[in-house]
């Protein structure tokens, strides 16, 4: 039986928050006075979403890795096109490739319309490794008005596989209200003026003299973002820094989990000095060689008293973490070279207990319900031939890496402004 993760009693209170939260690590990142809460799967986050689309007013802007031309990509699409004839102003910002097989009807439906539409990164040839075509915009953010925001990692995309009898795809999102809001809409603007003006398209369009955001609540939150240019660091320089303050449980729940030294010697440390570390992982096969280089690595941490958890019920899609019941985050961004290294990803960090032991839950139960158990000496026995395909996997991981130039950033990346949001 896995225990369910209680609130630490060593950091409860104001003071373990003032730790967390000190004034040099703080500055403007962390903001007080939000309301946040949890959606997991697209039976949560689509009608929440619908609905937000359904009350704005002012301006929409919606960032997405994968728009599709389903049933769930046509309900988003209506309610876009309802708040265009209500006069609202409304900003897609989708990815070249993540978004490659929308058709183009779709597309030219939508901007007839009257939904700006911009694609990042339209062309990407699937030979090269230079750094600029690896470029992905990951995320998946959407901002209503200055009233509500939503990070996660959930695209517009029916989330369950039309082919096979699985579950939904287990992930997660988060709905922002506060002064948050603000910071996540600022970057999601400043992202389509940057896309615009590279397409020598008209920008963002008019200054909307919009009402100022109310506060939501009172949980302190960040919203944390990795770029190519200040902020390239910013994501993982926040798990770090979580994972090495951790004293009690670090929970990690990744689709692709293939981190660097840095990292993965982090959780080893956390380890030894007697944190509970839980890695709950994909399970089934999506991609050949992520999937198995992601397993070259379990040995290393299966050796450092690491517990290991592959979901295999459906597909897991969730990047988000726990630690010690009071740090949490959710985001689109994963722990491996591409999400660390390369895609344009977006998080929010979240310093609260009500919130945190509510995902941790959430995440706990799955693995005591939905998680097959990785033991160390049963791992040391599979067969040598499935080891091999995974150190192959893992290498051939690293040539890609190499040739684009990242392989060193990989190995060892500085730990630069933990918690910087983009300004």
């Amino acid at each position: 039986m896995v225990k369910t993760p209680d609130l630490p009693d060593s950091l409860t209170g104001e003071r373990s928050r003032k730790r967390w939260l000190s004034p040099s690590r703080r500055g403007s990142d962390f903001l007080p006075g939000n309301q946040i809460s949890l959606l997991q799967s697209g039976a949560a986050y689509f009608p929440a979403l619908e609905a937000a689309f359904d009350r704005a007013r002012f301006e929409i802007y919606l960032v997405t890795y994968i728009y599709q031309d389903d049933a769930t990509g046509q309900r988003i699409a209506d309610a876009l096109k309802r708040a265009v004839l209500r006069g609202v102003e409304v900003f897609l910002l989708i990815d070249g490739y993540g978004s490659k097989d929308l058709p183009k009807p779709m597309l030219e439906r939508m901007r007839t319309d009257g939904v700006r539409v911009l694609v990042y990164r339209p062309q990407i040839s699937p030979w090269t490794f230079r750094r600029k075509r690896l470029r992905r915009m990951h995320r998946k953010v959407a901002v209503v008005d200055r009233e509500v925001a939503f990070v996660g990692g959930i695209n517009i995309v029916d989330d369950r596989e039309p082919t096979e009898d699985l579950p939904p795809r287990y992930d997660f999102a988060v709905v922002v209200g506060g002064p948050l809001v603000e910071e996540i809409r600022l970057s999601a603007r400043r992202q389509w003026s940057m896309v615009a003006w590279a397409r020598f398209r008209k920008g963002a369009g008019r200054s909307v003299a919009l009402p100022g955001s109310t506060t939501g609540g009172s949980m302190s939150a960040a919203f944390v973002t990795r770029d190519n240019y200040r902020h390239r660091r910013d994501i993982e320089a926040a798990y770090l820094q979580g994972i090495d303050r951790a004293t009690s449980e670090i929970i990690l729940c990744h689709a692709y989990f293939l981190p660097g030294v840095d990292f993965r010697h982090a959780l080893t440390r956390a380890a030894e000095r007697g944190v509970r570390v839980v890695l709950l992982l994909q399970g089934r096969m999506e991609f050949f060689l992520q999937h198995y280089a992601s397993r070259a690595l379990y040995g290393h941490f299966l050796d450092a008293g690491i517990e290991i958890y592959e979901y295999r019920k459906g597909f897991l899609h969730a990047k988000v973490a726990v630690i010690d019941g009071h740090w949490a985050t959710v985001g689109s961004s994963n722990i491996d070279p591409f999400s660390l290294l390369l895609s344009r990803e977006a998080n929010v960090v979240v310093d609260d207990e009500v919130f945190a032991v509510t995902l941790a839950r959430s995440l706990m139960k799955t693995v005591e319900t939905d998680g097959e158990r990785i033991l160390r000496d049963t791992w040391k026995k599979e067969p040598l031939g499935l080891r091999f395909i995974s150190w192959l996997s893992y290498g051939m991981l690293r040539l890609m890496m190499v040739i684009s130039g990242y392989a060193p950033e990989h190995d060892r990346l500085r730990r630069e402004r933990p918690l910087s949001s983009e300004k």
